[in-house]
């Protein structure tokens, strides 16, 4: 049996991945920021929060986790004229939720399988973090390229103890954000930019992840899998 922390895992990627894992037959300690479903809270903007979380969950699994699947994140935009006040603050909760509380718990993973012999980590960055993203969102995309390259860090000093580190980076999934801007008129536009023609469902995002989680081979340590209907190729 495999035991896994999942964190985001109330809902869109989160809540597919909870359920493909769960069918794998895992057993998966889910987070959210509320304990609704029997999921553990953890507000992850509060310094100290994924370690908190990481004790939660290591508890709750009998002492060991087998894989870290990092989803949970937050996509709130900031102008660049906005006061700045307005502008360090989503700065800072966007560092704190999308990086710092990622980071936090990587390395309560990383010290947790050293003594386990070996384990895997899937963080889900975005395809923001090759490309970039709006003007109003300078911090998400410098997030989730942190993300990335943290995750191709820990692939390299760690893979000699059998300690695996993947990244996925999706791009439009359909959750609500990408609902409310296909009924947009900003929708063509967004349809136009992914030769596939449509954007990613949760499911498609969720079985990567459970792949990846799972299954994947180990050599394939260090690498991001982009899920964003080639609308960014690299």
């Amino acid at each position: 049996m495999t035991n896994i922390l999942l964190t985001g895992a109330s809902r869109g990627i989160g809540a597919a991945t909870l359920a493909a894992l769960t069918a794998a037959g895992a057993t998966v300690a889910g987070h959210a920021t509320t304990s609704a479903g029997g999921l553990i809270a953890a507000d992850l903007s509060q310094p100290g929060a994924g370690d908190a979380l990481w004790d939660a969950a290591l508890d709750r699994l009998g002492g060991r986790i087998d894989v870290l699947v990092n989803n949970a994140g937050v996509f709130e935009g900031v102008a660049v004229d906005a006061p700045d006040a307005e502008w360090q603050a989503t700065w800072a909760r966007s560092h704190a939720i999308n990086l710092q509380a990622p980071a936090d718990l990587c390395r309560r993973a990383v010290r947790h399988f050293q003594g386990t012999g070996g384990g895997r980590i899937v963080n889900v960055a975005s395809r923001a973090g090759h490309r970039g993203d709006s003007p109003a969102h300078w911090h998400y995309a410098a997030a989730k390229a942190g993300l990335i390259a943290m995750t191709k860090t820990i692939a390299r000093a760690y893979a000699v103890q059998d300690i695996l580190a993947f990244a996925v980076a999706p791009g439009f999934v359909m959750t609500g954000m990408a609902e409310d801007y296909l009924s947009s008129r900003g929708g063509k536009q967004l349809l136009a930019d992914i030769p596939l023609g449509r954007v990613a469902s949760p499911v498609e995002v969720a079985e990567t992840i459970r792949w990846l989680a799972l299954d994947a081979p180990p050599s394939l340590t260090g690498a991001t899998l982009d899920v964003n209907g080639a609308s960014y190729v690299r």
